[in-house]
């Protein structure tokens, strides 16, 4: 059974910083792509940041240069590095895996207050 499983969520001012972790489970991990989307209330859910098998990473414009995205093969984990936080990033997190399958996460609320 495949499992992606988030963490790292929470409450934080604007300016701040968190970190999303995302632990799988059920996939050879390191076959995959993985990649951070979220969802904003009313909106469509959108792509955050992506990296693939070989470690090249994608991003959204709106996050380019205040997150990283980075992943531990050893440990079947992602990770979201979240710096310089706007209230705009408000959202749920969802982590994504898809190689031959698509897989997704519960996701993990983000609030950033201003």
């Amino acid at each position: 059974q495949v499992q992606l499983v988030e963490s790292g969520g929470g409450l934080v001012q604007a300016g701040g910083s968190l970190r999303l972790s995302c632990a799988a489970s059920g996939i050879n991990f390191r076959l995959y792509g993985m990649g951070w989307y979220r969802q904003a209330p009313g909106k469509q859910r959108e792509l955050v940041a992506r990296i693939n098998s070989g470690g090249s990473t994608t991003y959204a414009d709106s996050v380019k240069g205040r997150f990283t995205i980075s992943r531990d093969n050893a440990k079947n984990a992602v990770f979201l590095q979240m710096n310089s936080l706007k209230p705009e990033d408000t959202a749920v997190y969802y982590c994504n895996a898809h190689w031959t399958r698509e897989h997704w996460g519960e996701g993990t609320q983000v609030t950033v207050s201003s």
